[in-house]
């Protein structure tokens, strides 16, 4: 009878049997490469695009609606951090009164989440085009809250047809949202690295992926025009986002999920509040994924260093720089533990409390 190789490392199983599928999306990657725009759209077949933006980034949509020309049907600049329900419906509402069919989402998460919702329900097709380092343009992983309530899933449909990655669109990205958003493409890359259908292929990609990030974020921190680190950092954060587009989230999502939805936390700062305690609690019963942090972080203590680079970077530390406060926890366990998510280290009660309680007061780690 013929075997797969395997050994053990730890308590890993390495094999050379694997499963990896390639996500059906183009990007285009350069500087300039913004005015692709409406070359990339037509090539899609759309013929009047609604354009997304939050009401921060309403001089961004317009640029874009410049770039388009005749193909922008309008604009919807009413995008909201986790996707309320009733944002998708006026969204939708607009669409259909603009007679879109198909919407270009400029921006962070929170737009390109928009235009994911609008796959989902109204079948548009989307360009992105990525401002921040969220890298949700890479994933067919949607969420809409409701009732303080963020429901997640995976739909291959809401993919983005096309990403177009301008790094010369992240140069006016504030150094501390250059930060935050910068963290939280390293927690997608950790959690891949850890997933029961990780890959040597997707292994690889979050390795070069977290090494780009530390490389590039304190660069921006030094001078937040510097196209050299801003493109390295782009680059960085695609690759990440496709680690987790590829994989099953575990416990550092399900809780920043839970957080978020739950009590109205700022996204990217909950992913950089919870990145270190997440790995220090998740990588003693993940080795490989620890040797793989080790190498990108060039330390011997992963967790120690991401919270050292947290300081670097300037970002909020505690869950309470977010405004949580300790009776608000018992509820978040409970969700959390009501619908978990796979995870390497055993779930409890006790050992959830212990863990956010540590990040709740940013004891040492």
């Amino acid at each position: 009878m013929l075997r797969h190789p395997s050994r053990r490392r730890g308590h890993d199983t390495v094999t050379d049997e694997f499963a990896y599928d390639a996500l059906p999306m183009r990007v285009i990657f350069g500087v300039g490469a913004v005015h692709r725009l409406a070359e990339e759209t037509r090539r899609l077949g759309i013929r009047r695009a609604v354009v997304l933006a939050t009401p921060g980034q309403a001089g961004l949509a317009e640029q874009a609606r410049g770039l388009l020309g005749g193909i922008a049907a309008g604009s919807f600049v009413q995008a909201r951090m986790h996707v309320p329900a009733h944002t998708v419906v006026e969204a939708g509402q607009a669409a259909t009164q603009l007679g879109a069919d198909g919407c270009v989402a400029i921006g962070g998460g929170s737009t390109i989440g928009l235009a994911k919702a609008l796959a989902l329900r109204h079948g548009l097709p989307a360009v992105a085009v990525p401002t921040t380092y969220a890298g949700s343009e890479m994933t067919p992983i949607w969420g809409i809250t409701d009732n303080a309530r963020k429901q997640t899933g995976r739909d291959r449909a809401v993919l983005p047809r096309t990403v177009i990655y301008d790094p010369e669109l992240t140069r006016t990205l504030p150094v501390h949202v250059s930060g935050t958003s910068g963290l939280n493409a390293i927690a997608h890359a950790m959690e891949a690295l850890y997933a029961p259908d990780a890959s040597p292929v997707i292994s690889a990609l979050a390795e070069r992926g977290i090494r780009d990030l530390v490389r590039a974020l304190p660069a921006i921190k030094a001078d937040h025009t510097d196209i050299t680190a801003r493109s390295t950092a782009l680059e960085g954060a695609w690759l990440c986002g496709a680690c987790l587009g590829a994989t099953t989230m575990g416990l550092h999502h399900k809780l920043c999920h839970v957080l978020g939805g739950r009590l109205g936390l700022p996204h990217a700062e909950t992913h950089a509040v919870m990145l270190p305690h997440v790995a220090a609690f998740n990588l003693t019963a993940a080795p490989a994924a620890r040797d793989a942090l080790r190498r990108a972080l060039a330390t011997v203590s992963p967790a120690r260093a991401l919270a050292e680079l947290a300081v670097r970077l300037g970002t909020p530390r505690t869950l309470k720089d977010l405004g949580v406060t300790g009776p608000a926890l018992p509820g978040v366990i409970d969700e959390v533990l009501a619908h978990p998510y796979a995870n390497p280290h055993p779930l409890n009660r006790e050992s959830l409390r212990a863990l956010l309680q540590n990040a709740l007061d940013g004891s040492a780690i």
